[in-house]
């Protein structure tokens, strides 16, 4: 069967929860469902079957009443909006502990992201192989003049910019970046930055105004922050 993407505009929002819906139909189908309610898929991914029937709707699936959705076509058609039923060749730059745990995540072929270039700077890595693949120079990925449609940039900041103006000197137009700070690309370039220690730092931001375990149960007195000084006050 084939399914094409759906013909109106998907809001950025629902984009990025399909991956969630795609991945939850995945472990459905491992368990041998051939229909999936939405409040079944809702509760999967952590959203509201209001905000899910919403979102899918934006492909043209409604599900049918009192069954809910074709698990195997719904992932399909979900794959097909996300333009995972391709072939996308990927280069990874970068042979550091990220790098080289980007090789082996088997997610990326899952998705039809198919690695086919590894790159370092680093002399003593260049030539090793890494997932069956030979590391190679980015003068040698540039000089190879590969096909790529995906990079990722998986280097310290110092590097990023000049490893992104190769990527794009060899055609890719999106790049998955790992390194840690805001990429300079031409206009109708994709960037999707991922910064991990942003992540953990907004994640303490939360934390850290967490009511205690005590407070949120109503255990002990109420606490009451002092009155500001005269002087705070007047300022």
């Amino acid at each position: 069967m084939t399914v094409e993407p759906a013909r109106r505009g998907v809001p950025d929002a629902s984009v990025a929860r399909l991956p969630a819906y795609r991945r939850a139909l995945s472990h459905c189908a491992e368990r041998g469902a051939t229909y999936v309610s939405s409040q079944e898929l809702a509760e999967a991914t952590g959203v509201h079957p209001a905000q899910l029937r919403k979102d899918l709707s934006y492909l043209g699936s409604y599900g049918l009443r009192g069954v809910g959705y074709d698990v195997a076509q719904l992932h399909d058609q979900i794959g097909a909006e996300l333009g995972l039923l391709g072939d996308w060749p990927v280069a990874i730059v970068g042979m550091g502990h990220l790098g080289r745990a980007l090789v082996a995540y088997r997610g990326f072929s899952n998705a039809g992201f198919r690695i086919v270039a590894l790159v370092d700077d680093d002399p003593e890595v260049v030539g090793e192989t890494v997932g069956g693949l030979r590391v190679q120079s980015l003068d040698e990925l540039v000089a190879s003049a590969i096909t790529l449609d995906f990079g990722v940039i998986a280097t310290p900041a110092a590097g990023a910019d000049g490893v992104a103006e190769a990527l794009v000197g060899l055609g890719v137009h999106s790049i998955l970046n790992f390194a840690a700070t805001h990429l300079h690309v031409p206009k109708g370039v994709g960037v999707r930055t991922v910064d991990l220690s942003t992540e953990l730092e907004i994640l303490a931001f939360h934390a850290q105004r967490r009511p205690s375990t005590a407070a949120a149960a109503g255990e002990g007195e109420p606490t009451t922050a002092p009155a500001p000084a005269a002087a705070e006050t007047a300022r």
